[in-house]
């Protein structure tokens, strides 16, 4: 493999471990303050909208992360960033689908924000990318 393509597996793979490891985090921490119930209990709605909420937040900042490091088209690989999180999202929701972890739009509405939301990230960093060539 060229230097180039280890650089566009590096930048998603990073977008991916941002987007994991700051999820889980925020996770853990609002089980840990009682945001959240114990782990093994569900989540009702509106604990379902927060945390699709900051994920949303979360990954679109992943997919910033992604389009700042790949090496050329960062939209591209933003998107590349997004169907990953497409199937990851499909494999959640069919692992957990019968689980009673929570309302079943959750796991819908991830699988379905997944390519926009890289998008926008996508997108604030070529709009600083091109105010800083301006």
């Amino acid at each position: 493999m060229n230097k180039s393509t280890l650089k566009s597996i590096w930048a998603v793979v990073a977008g991916v471990l941002f987007i994991v490891v700051v999820t889980t985090l925020v996770d853990i921490v609002l089980h840990v303050v009682h945001v959240f119930p114990p782990m093994n209990q569900p989540i009702d709605n509106g604990l379902s909208l927060l945390a699709t909420s900051y994920r949303i937040v979360i990954s679109i900042a992943g997919a910033y992360l992604t389009a700042r490091l790949a090496p050329d088209r960062p939209m591209r690989h933003a998107l590349l960033l997004g169907c990953v999180g497409v199937v990851l999202g499909l494999v959640g929701a069919v692992a957990t689908w019968n689980l009673g972890l929570g309302p079943r739009w959750y796991p819908v509405a991830l699988v379905v924000l997944a390519v926009p939301q890289c998008w926008a990230g996508g997108r604030l960093y070529e709009m600083k990318l091109r105010a800083r060539t301006a």
